[in-house]
């Protein structure tokens, strides 16, 4: 199997942080379950960045079970960059304007 490169950019680092900071205010153990349910997902990006559709513009959506977050990236080669973590009440496409 191979296994392809996951970058996250700053951008989507900071919300991943910041949503588990608000997490963690509020519980420690919601803080964890966040914050190993976002990283189980960005390594399945790793081993099978395949599994969800691209959209018109090749942009991919992996959405998280548990938590109203939804994490958006695009495959070329075996590069995958992640540009958002995005909570999902958030105005839609709002990460493409950065």
């Amino acid at each position: 199997m191979s296994t392809f490169t996951v970058v996250l950019l700053p951008a989507a680092e900071e919300e991943a942080s910041e949503a588990f900071r608000w997490y963690f205010e509020r519980s420690a153990l919601a803080a964890d379950a966040f914050r190993e349910e976002l990283t189980g997902a960005i390594d399945s990006l790793a081993k099978k960045p395949g599994m969800w559709p691209p959209d018109d513009d090749s942009i991919r959506r992996l959405v998280l079970r548990h938590f109203p977050f939804t994490v958006f990236y695009e495959v070329a080669g075996k590069t995958v960059t992640v540009f958002a973590v995005a909570h999902q009440r958030r105005r839609p496409g709002y990460w493409q304007d950065r």
